[in-house]
């Protein structure tokens, strides 16, 4: 068999990994989340993804 005898197939449609409503529950348990953590690091990474979910809403 070579290559010519196998069918070129396109790969199907890419589906969304988040609805708009996960990305507000994200959004809602960061800040929980945020509002728990002493560590200034952590926080920092945290208000980070908030913002980057944010965009997506």
């Amino acid at each position: 068999m070579t290559d010519t005898d196998t069918p070129k197939t396109e790969p199907g449609r890419a589906r969304a990994l988040f609805s708009t409503a996960d990305f507000k529950l994200l959004r809602a348990a960061l800040t929980s989340h945020a509002r728990a953590t002493e560590d200034r690091e952590e926080l920092a990474k945290i208000n980070a993804l908030h913002h980057r979910l944010g965009t997506y809403v």
